[in-house]
């Protein structure tokens, strides 16, 4: 998740995330069964939880650290003898966090496999975090009901902040160069090892689906348009994305420059210096850097001319995600959590993810006669949740299903009850009914636990190949550009055709 990723914690738990980096070899007392595999690397020996074995912490490419620092992953060579994967790994460097262990070495994966020989269909997940946040191991991302349905489930982690996305040539050289796509690399890596080693586990490389929400969407959403992605995946699920968060390469040597000076004027050392420093220092610098930027998410991805050589939407019309299918969406009320909610506050340009505050304000002043009805609170978080949610969600799916894809899109309206955000579809609420993790604290608890079963069996189905379906749901169109055919998913779900065509229409020509 992007700016939720700490916020979140009031509903997951803190001390439910530290506790995942325990050794998992026992549960309420009980000891698991070893369960072991041979991977073209080496062996594996992970734990047996009932039906579905669990590998956690395996490497997927070499330590990022050293000389390797700011440098594209390498792969990772075979071990000797039965390497240890209880326990997850150490999360990417970011903002320290109680009881959470962070690392440089973070290029590792999680994995939960079925029962039996399979070949089974794979599910890789990319955690959100606003490219600077995250981990692959939060108890949400716990890929056991996946595997239960005879999916192999996989969370990626990647290089985060100045480590995985600030373009390092013009402070350190040209060896550097493309630097602010290392995160993407680094799934590109992990996507690598799925193909050359995910038949050990039982997975079909042939029949990957990669996915992730909010930062982990747009990263999803980046990879539809990547040409070398091309051949590692078949399919893609986008919750709350959108293609347009990256800098031409001319913007993001800028902000590698900036960053230098925020370096020097805190450290008072050379940027060269950043290559032996501590990784911590780095991130306090990073931090400070970030509040000071008068740009929000100054830290992505870039046109290198290499890893990326244009817009990835541009990408996609032009036909690098021809013949794949996308499950794609968004919640209605993106953005209630991020400019507050009773009342909300008048956005400004750190709210924003994709223009400039001048740009947005001049659609904005459309938004009262689209919908009169609203408040001021509820047009404001509309239309921030468009800027940076809905609006490249819509577009990136137009250019996919123009340029011969296949998508089924739908729209978050389930709102809860009771709490901060009551009455809002926001930012983050999906992921949990995804996964089969509905809150039970709210005071419409059974509701959202009938759409979480019904939301995580139709995206298993979809990730097995089907049309996206749930018992209870009604059947789900395709998506074309004309008509927008779009699931509500709601208390009472429904199929609705061009959904908010008046506020579409305010974006036209942005974006």
């Amino acid at each position: 998740m992007d700016k939720l990723n700490f916020s979140r914690r009031t509903f997951i738990g803190t001390s439910l995330l530290a506790a995942s980096q325990w050794p998992a070899t026992r549960l309420f007392g009980q000891q698991l069964a070893s369960a072991t595999v041979r991977t073209p690397l080496g062996v594996l020996r992970g734990v047996k939880d009932g039906s579905v074995s669990v590998f956690r912490g395996i490497p997927f490419a070499k330590a990022p650290v050293g000389r390797l620092r700011f440098m594209a992953p390498q792969r990772k060579k075979a071990w000797a003898g039965e390497r240890d994967a209880t326990v997850f790994p150490a999360s990417a460097m970011q903002n320290g966090e109680s009881g959470v262990a962070h690392s440089e070495d973070c290029l590792y994966l999680n994995l939960w496999k079925p029962e039996g020989k399979g070949p089974f269909p794979v599910f890789v997940w990319i955690h959100g975090g606003g490219f600077t946040n995250g981990h692959a191991f939060e108890p949400l991302y716990d890929g056991a009901e996946f595997a239960k349905q005879g999916i192999v489930c996989i969370t990626v982690a990647y290089r985060l902040g100045v480590f995985g996305f600030l373009d390092m040539e013009p402070v350190l050289g040209e060896a550097y160069a493309g630097s602010a796509n290392n995160g993407i690399r680094d799934l590109i890596a992990a996507l690598e090892w799925v193909r050359e080693n995910v038949a050990s586990f039982g997975g079909d490389p042939g029949r990957v689906t990669i996915g992730g929400e909010s930062a982990g969407a747009k990263l999803t959403d980046l990879l539809l348009g990547i040409s070398s992605a091309k051949a590692l995946f078949s399919q893609a699920i986008s919750e709350s994305g959108g293609a347009e968060r990256l800098w031409p390469k001319d913007v993001a040597q800028g902000v590698s420059q900036g960053f230098a000076k925020a370096w020097q004027k805190a450290t008072a050392t050379a940027p060269a210096g950043l290559m032996t420093a501590d990784a911590a220092s780095v991130i306090k610098v990073q931090t400070q850097f970030m509040e000071d930027w008068p740009q929000h998410f100054p830290l992505r991805p870039e046109i290198d001319g290499n890893v990326m050589a244009r817009l990835p939407v541009q990408a996609v019309a032009a036909g690098t995600s021809r013949g794949k299918r996308l499950l794609i969406g968004t919640n209605r009320d993106e953005s209630a959590v991020f400019i507050g909610a009773h009342p909300a506050h008048d956005p400004v340009a750190q709210n924003l993810g994709n223009m400039e505050l001048a740009s947005f304000d001049a659609r904005f002043a459309r938004y009262k006669a689209v919908y009169p009805e609203m408040t001021d609170e509820q047009r404001r978080i509309r239309a921030v949740t468009a800027e940076e949610y809905w609006v490249p969600t819509v577009r990136l799916t137009d250019a996919h299903v123009k340029a011969g894809g296949k998508a089924w899109m739908y729209e978050l309206r389930f709102s809860e009850t009771s709490g901060r955000l009551s009455g809002f579809a926001y930012h983050g609420l999906d992921v949990g009914l995804v996964w089969d993790k509905p809150h039970v604290e709210v005071t419409n608890a059974a509701a959202e636990a009938a759409l979480a079963r019904q939301m995580h069996d139709a995206w298993a189905g979809f990730i097995k190949g089907e049309v996206p379906a749930a018992a209870g749901l009604p059947v789900w169109p395709a998506y074309d550009a004309d008509k927008r055919m779009t699931m509500v998913l709601d208390t009472t779900s429904r199929v609705e055709e061009r959904p908010q065509e008046a506020e579409l229409r305010v974006w036209d020509g942005t974006l």
